[in-house]
């Protein structure tokens, strides 16, 4: 098989997914914590925190997850072009 000049190794292009695969883990653990132990486990507890006139915890369940989405998504993208540069596939 004929690769480009620059091509990484399979080796590299493995490592590459494994940390890409870790990153996305790691990413979505926090959004699981976020949105169901915030927005669900742990209501009632934060609930005694006010936050707008609401409860923390209605808060999160209502938009608080929405918004650590978002922010995780552009720490994915940031990570992401961290990792393409390192393992030499950025544009």
């Amino acid at each position: 098989m004929n690769t480009a000049p620059g091509t990484p190794s399979k080796e590299r292009r493995h490592a590459y997914w494994r940390a890409n695969l870790r990153l996305m883990a790691a990413l979505l653990t926090i959004w699981f914590a976020v949105s169901y132990g915030c927005g669900i486990l742990f209501v009632d507890e934060l609930d005694a925190i006010r936050f707008g006139g609401f409860g923390l915890g209605f808060w999160f369940a209502q938009q608080g997850s929405i918004y650590v989405f978002v922010v995780l998504i552009f720490v994915y993208v940031w990570q992401m072009n961290r990792l393409d540069r390192r393992y030499g596939v950025n544009e």
